[in-house]
């Protein structure tokens, strides 16, 4: 059973195509960003290591739980506190998924496994996928959608853009680009189903 990668910039539709292939295929996949925040609930793995590094001021009043608002604005004031963080959350996602990966190889549920992870060549998932995938979408198609769907101003979009991976980093890194520029959503789950086929995952 393969695993497939997905990743892009801010704004290329990720999650268009994630849900495409859920719903077509009937994949399994796992989102690191969520996988993280169930980590982080109490009684999870992560919890009691963030409340010790970072003190119990982080947590919400009522319900015990880490409050991600008070947590954020400490860690990105701080790339000190951020990477410490990072050093308790990021390995504990990873060993979580490649748990999940191996539960699903043993079941054979689904014919393959989708990872998405804002961070995938960073943190080294491409060490657990069999390919990853590259979705590409025009800047301008991109700082519009931000704003239409997220509110970002194009100054924000992109200050956020600058600090992720550039798109020649990207194509070089990645097995397959999938172009998802146009406005009808149809052209790109025409290239996923090609994708799919001629890169031996179905």
């Amino acid at each position: 059973m393969k695993v497939l990668g997905i990743t892009g910039g801010v704004g290329a539709g990720k999650s268009t195509v994630l849900e495409y292939l859920r719903e077509r295929y009937h994949v399994r996949v796992i989102l690191a960003d969520e996988v993280g925040r169930l980590l982080q609930q109490p009684g999870q793995e992560c919890y009691e290591q963030i409340l010790r590094a970072f003190g119990p001021g982080i947590l919400e009043e009522k319900a015990g739980e880490i409050d991600r608002q008070k947590l954020s604005a400490i860690v990105f004031a701080d790339s000190h506190q951020l990477s410490r963080l990072n050093a308790i959350v990021h390995p504990a996602v990873k060993a979580y998924i490649i748990e999940e990966i191996d539960k699903e190889r043993q079941q054979r549920a689904v014919p393959f496994v989708v990872i998405e992870a804002a961070l995938l060549f960073e943190d080294h998932y491409d060490q657990i996928c069999d390919e990853i995938w590259y979705i590409h979408t025009e800047t301008e198609v991109r700082m519009r959608r931000l704003a239409k769907s997220r509110g970002y101003t194009e100054e924000k979009s992109c200050r956020i853009m600058k600090n992720q991976m550039s798109e020649e980093q990207y194509r070089e890194k990645c097995n397959l680009v999938i172009d998802n520029s146009s406005e009808f959503v149809e052209n790109t789950y025409e290239q996923i189903d090609e994708g799919l086929i001629r890169h031996g995952f179905l």
